[in-house]
């Protein structure tokens, strides 16, 4: 099996700071108690100051479908990602990448 990462970037608004930090933790929370993955949430140590990250891991991009399609069902789930978009972000700052591991036979 393939572990897959989704590494999405987006841009904090500077004055929304403290609300999108707090906003973000609570989306790792909820999703690392409610669906089968792991999500981390990256920090810049270079780079935009204001650039974020979260890194979420799966086993498998079919259990990664599962996955969105579950979260996307869920009422809760799309309020807390509907307020963090709309509110915290800067639009149009997003950007996501899914990468899977190698089985290393060559």
């Amino acid at each position: 099996m393939m572990t897959v990462f989704v590494y999405q970037t987006f841009e904090i608004k500077q004055d929304k700071f403290k609300e999108a930090i707090d906003n973000l933790r609570e989306i790792q929370k909820f999703r690392n108690e409610h669906f089968a993955q792991k999500v981390e949430i990256l920090s810049p140590v270079s780079g935009q100051d204001h650039t974020y990250a979260l890194l979420s891991t799966y086993d498998g991009l079919a259990e990664m479908e599962l996955q969105d399609k579950k979260m996307f069902d869920d009422e809760k789930y799309l309020k807390l990602i509907g307020d963090f978009f709309l509110k915290n972000i800067t639009q149009g700052s997003m950007h996501t990448q899914i990468y899977r591991t190698t089985n290393g036979k060559g």
